[in-house]
């Protein structure tokens, strides 16, 4: 792996190219908020970009009228919500939505591997939103301690992922998990409660997180009352 790009350079945060995919370097680098992030023809680029894009869980609230949705579901009982059920099908549907402003993919085949490696190593896992008995959207992320890093979501049905997004929250804040990254500031991730947070800070608190032991990977729907009971939803 060569470093390269200073501060200066017209790519702010990206650290490095080259190197390998498997599951002890993506552990070693996400352990440093590093990830991987690059398109068909590049090297393997590695970034740390600063600010930082988190979801804090315990400021996240619901929208009006996603939860009008997710209740109205849940009261019909149309939506379940499984984890790690169809871990490389979530993969491969993100792979097919690109990021706000980008044509394309990220999601190539070899990330495809090797995020499949770690969700087979037990370090990654899918979230996915069943409607009426089909997956209807998602989003995977990797999980060290008691740090979550999310990558991409996908959705086929309206709310689909934000549903997704909705659980995974529940989810985190019965497990104690403070933070979710999110890597990249976009519009979309804004919208949905995501924060700039300083690089050092960021990085601060995965030291903190990494030496709590992961939770289960289960999610029951009594998590949903982590969300549901919030007072006040935003508009």
């Amino acid at each position: 792996m060569e470093a390269a790009w200073s501060a200066t350079d017209p790519a702010p945060g990206l650290l490095a190219a080259g190197g390998v995919l498997d599951v002890p370097t993506l552990v070693a680098a996400y352990s440093r908020g590093i990830f991987p992030w690059y398109s068909a023809g590049q090297p393997i680029l590695w970034w740390s970009t600063d600010p930082r894009m988190v979801l804090e869980t315990g400021r996240f609230r619901l929208h009006r009228s996603l939860r009008k949705t997710l209740n109205k579901l849940l009261r019909e009982q149309r939506l379940e919500i499984r984890f790690d059920h169809d871990f490389e099908r979530v993969i491969r549907a993100c792979a097919h939505t690109p990021r706000d402003g980008q044509n394309g993919t990220w999601i190539l085949p070899a990330m495809v591997e090797a995020y499949a490696r770690l969700h087979h190593a037990g370090l990654a896992h899918s979230v996915e939103t069943w409607l009426d008995g089909e997956l209807a959207g998602g989003l995977y992320c990797v999980n060290l301690g008691a740090m979550v890093y999310g990558e991409s979501m996908f959705s086929r049905r309206s709310d689909a992922s934000k549903l997704a997004l909705a659980a995974l929250i529940a989810f985190c804040r019965a497990h104690a998990m403070p933070l979710i990254d999110c890597q990249q500031n976009t519009g979309h991730l804004a919208s949905l409660g995501g924060q700039l947070m300083p690089r050092d800070e960021f990085c601060r608190h995965i030291r903190m997180a990494l030496p709590h032991p992961a939770p289960r990977w289960e999610f029951e729907p009594v998590y949903w009352q982590h969300i549901l009971s919030d007072d006040g939803p935003r508009a």
